[in-house]
Parts: structure tokens; sequence; C-alpha cells
């Protein structure tokens, strides 16, 4: 795009670094430290794209040196889960009923008094780190003390949700929000573990769900974009659809990570959704019209069953003119752990088709037949 970029990072090994025109090694989680870099290099923009470490960072530069984006404030409520779910109540958005919790004993009074399952949740946090669902009827107090353990470790401001929990499919919402104008590019249908950990297996673009269903998630994920009011960034709305109805899980005012984003948008859809994001974040209008062909696009994680890796093997299969780009995380030797979050993937496989179910089904496929043997 021509953009002189500097990146920064409190750790010098950060692999993104290399591909910066100047590198700052610095806390980007201190306010004051970040300012500093931001005004010594009279920046024109920040972004932070798919991550949610330092959003309240980067709204506090927009802010202080009247930058194109969201405010401190938003960004706040943003990362906030509960703040979030107020703000989805007030703007009329659909959410499930959601409830903060003062402690164990307070989350577990809670919980006894819902009609059904619950998700324990870290109030500030991403990846599906610390999420566990808890069945009514079935969870001992210590098995739920014990998740919420896990949660309130995970979570960034120590605090816990307790949540209605939602059965049925799961989606996210790729927008663009500029000049107050909420720009829907695209649904993802999810493909999750089951629980208690629903950890995103794989993602596909167009979404296969009908029409009808996919307009009733488009409303409610601008609803929630407007209620949190936030302008001149990207989204990524998470929502489930039960009984033909939407509930917004959470909006993050950033691009979406595990390739959504970055790739399956443009594959998909034919629009640069990195590229709009960073144009809003310079103030500059985004194109949102296609730049390329659009296809059937689909990402499937390798989760071999854990243990230690003693073979990999048919990596060959991969070498398909339709596979977009594949990686394994993994080695020979390597200890392969459960999957409780993002982080506990071994790979991944991105396939473009003529329509998003072929490229579901040549993802999996592909999954299948590479095999990872553990002991």
């Amino acid at each position: 795009m021509g953009i002189y970029v500097i990146a920064a990072d409190g750790n010098p090994e950060a692999v993104g670094l290399q591909y910066a025109d100047k590198v700052v090694i610095v806390n980007i989680t201190s306010e004051e430290d970040m300012l500093r870099v931001a005004r010594e290099e009279k920046i024109d923009g920040v972004i932070h794209p798919c991550s949610e470490v330092s959003m309240n960072v980067m709204g506090r530069l927009n802010e202080e040196l009247g930058l194109s984006g969201i405010t401190k404030e938003q960004a706040i409520c943003a990362t906030n889960k509960h703040l979030m779910r107020e703000a989805f109540e007030k703007g009329n958005a659909p959410s499930p009923k959601s409830i903060l919790t003062k402690s164990t004993e307070d989350a577990w009074e809670q919980f006894m008094a819902f009609d059904g399952d619950g998700i324990l949740k870290p109030s500030r946090n991403s990846g599906s780190r610390g999420i566990a669902k808890v069945e009514k009827g079935i969870e001992s107090k210590e098995s739920f003390v014990e998740k919420y353990e896990v949660a309130l470790n995970e979570s960034r401001d120590k605090s816990v949700l307790i949540e209605q929990f939602i059965e049925g499919p799961e989606f996210s919402i790729e927008i663009i929000v500029w000049n107050g104008e909420v720009n829907v590019l695209t649904v993802t249908d999810k493909k999750t573990t089951e629980a208690p950990h629903f950890v995103e297996l794989g993602h596909n673009q167009p979404s296969c769900f009908s029409d009808a269903e996919v307009a009733e998630l488009k409303t409610a994920a601008v609803a929630g974009v407007k209620a949190l009011g936030v302008d001149n960034c990207a989204c990524h709305a998470e929502a489930k659809l039960q009984n033909g109805k939407v509930y917004l899980m959470e909006i993050g005012a950033r691009l979406g990570g595990d390739f959504i984003s970055t790739e399956l948008v443009h594959l998909s859809t034919g629009i640069d959704m990195v590229a709009a994001a960073i144009n809003c974040a310079l103030n500059i209008a985004p194109c949102l019209e296609p730049t390329e062909e659009k296809h059937g696009v689909c990402v499937r994680y390798f989760c071999p069953k854990p243990g230690k890796l003693v073979s990999i093997s048919n990596t060959e299969i991969l070498n398909d003119p339709r596979v977009f780009l594949w990686e394994l995380y993994h080695k020979e030797g390597d200890m392969i752990p459960e999957v409780t979050s993002s982080l506990c993937r071994s790979g991944h496989v991105i396939v473009t088709e003529e329509t998003p179910q072929k490229a579901i089904e040549l993802a999996e496929r592909l999954i299948e037949k590479v095999k990872m043997e553990t002991v």
C-alpha cells in the first residue's frame, strides 16, 4: 500500500517485526510509553489488527493525537464482555442473559437460579481462553469451582461472567464501519469443539445458511455495532442462532483472527478487509468493492490426539492448486496438548472451491488424510 509501517512489541523476537519499516521495542500495554513513541514518530494512524491486548492504548492514542478510529472508552467497552452486554441491552441488540459475578459462591448461586445450562467466561480475554460450559442438574459444585477458577485466572481484569448457554450454530460477521455507516462484508460459519471449551476448529465463507438466517445475523450485528458506538474501524461480531433467534456473543472493534479477516474475506468477497481497516485508521475512505475473484473458501485446523507426536505423513496431498495456504505448527517429537483454546491447535489448511460446501468437503478430507500419529 506504500505506507511506512512502525511495528511495536515488547518482545524483540516477535515474528511480525521483521516485516516492518521500523521496529520499536516497547511495552504496548503502557499508554504513556506508546504515546511517547507515537508522538516521536509523528504517526498518522494506529491499528491493533487481530488482538485485544492493547485496544485501550490504541483508543488513548486516537484521542490524544486526534487520529481516526475508536476512543479509549469505546475500546474498553469492546473488550470487556460485561460492559458490552450492558451496551447491547441499552441498544436493544439481542444477547444472552449475563451476570457479572462477585465470587465463586455468588457465581454458584446465580447458576442455581438459571433455568438451563450456563457458560463461565473471563470478562476480558479472547481465543476461547477460560470458557467452560456448566450443565444444570449435572454440574457438581466442585467441578463448577474448578471451572470458575480457570476462567478467573484467564481474565485480564480478574472478573468472571455467568451467562445463559445458547444452543446452536456459531457465526461471525465481518464489518467495516466508516463515517457512521456499518458495512457488512460477509457472514462466516464456524465449526467448534463440543463442550466445555468450544474451541474453533474451522470457518467457511460465504455462509451455507439460508438467506433469511444470514439477513437476521447481519441485522443483529449492525444493531450491536451501533450499540457500541464505534466508528472508522473493522468489527468482528460473534453470534449464535437458537430456534431462529440470533444472540450476539460479543463484538470486537478490530479485525477477526484465525485468518478470517486476513485471508478468508478477500478470497470469498474479493474485498481486501485488511487494507480497508488500515485506511480507516488513516482517515482514508476504504475500498469496499471487490478487486479480485470470489470463491467458496474454508479453513480447517489440525487437532491430532494429545500425546507425543511420533510421525507426520501424507503431507504431499496438500500440494493441490485448490490449497491456498497450509502449515503444521508441530514437528516429530513435540508434545500435542489437549485442545482447550485456539493456542492448542496443530496446524491449518485453507482451500478455495466453487462453493463453500465444496470447500468444506475438500478441507475436511485433507485434514483427515494428513496423518499426525501420537503416542
